[in-house]
């Protein structure tokens, strides 16, 4: 059984006409599907595209992501819906990414940093409504605002075992918290950094039988390519070290997770 990328961002390849050549190599690298996560309007339609030409290999979500929303944030939101009610193309898999974004707030304006935030908590609660009405899994992405990311999915009434917290770099406390409700965790190729025991350590916490990676690509590049751009053929290295920590075989890992991601996502 092959891995599943569960959360890529695939638009700067093709932009650059590469696309291609990272979907072949992440193919060689034993990848047998990923999920390319949408960000703003502008990739939408080109993931929907990629899917269509890929098959069962691509797969694609739709989102607005906090460092996407500001004061027009609404006029794109508005166009969302249509990417499962309309006819043309494969639909997406999940909601996302979403969420709150304190890390890239002004840093010198905190009147600025807080209108913006005000309009991203309005933006994840519209995003989370319209999950919660249309049942699909939601991609939440939280830096700086853990606790209350939670707080307004709690809020919202959507069904925590359809959420993942992806990139999750928080601690073992944390990760309590999303059991607790049900919600997953998933770990990029920052778990294999030598900073990131407390990391590891949420990720024992979470279970081997409850694991999901991703590589974030191009960002969070994991050993032994740090400080290269990363691409989904590298979700191998992340995988492979994940199966030393849990002390079980690649296999054995890519089973288990391969089969949660499709759970989650509700891959065919």
């Amino acid at each position: 059984m092959g891995l599943i990328d569960t959360h890529t961002h695939l638009e700067s390849f093709a932009r650059r006409g590469e696309a291609d050549a990272i979907l072949q190599r992440a193919r060689a690298a034993g990848l047998e599907a990923l999920v390319t996560i949408g960000t703003d309007v502008d990739d939408w339609g080109l993931y929907r595209e990629l899917a269509t030409a890929h098959p069962g290999f691509v797969h694609y979500t739709a989102g607005l992501h906090p460092c996407s929303v500001d004061e027009r944030w609404r006029e794109r939101f508005a166009t969302l819906a249509a990417f499962w009610t309309g006819s043309a193309g494969p639909k997406p898999v999940g909601l996302g990414e979403i969420g709150l974004d304190r890390f890239h707030l002004p840093k010198d304006d905190e009147e600025a940093a807080a209108r913006i935030f005000a309009h991203q908590r309005e933006a994840f609660a519209a995003g989370l409504a319209l999950a919660k009405e249309l049942g699909c899994a939601v991609v939440v992405h939280s830096r700086g605002a853990f606790a209350e990311c939670v707080e307004m999915v709690d809020a919202s009434g959507v069904d925590w075992r359809k959420v993942v917290f992806h990139c999750f770099t928080e601690g073992v406390a944390e990760m309590a918290e999303l059991q607790r409700r049900g919600g997953w965790g998933s770990f990029t190729g920052i778990i294999t950094y030598k900073t990131a025991e407390n990391l590891r350590q949420a990720a024992k916490a979470q279970g081997l039988e409850r694991l999901m990676l991703e590589t974030d690509a191009p960002y969070l590049t994991p050993v032994p390519h740090r400080g290269k751009p990363n691409e989904p053929a590298y979700l191998s290295h992340t995988a492979d070290f994940c199966a030393g920590l849990f002390g079980v075989s690649l296999e054995r890992l890519a089973e288990i997770m391969t089969a949660n991601a499709r759970r989650f996502y509700g891959l065919a």
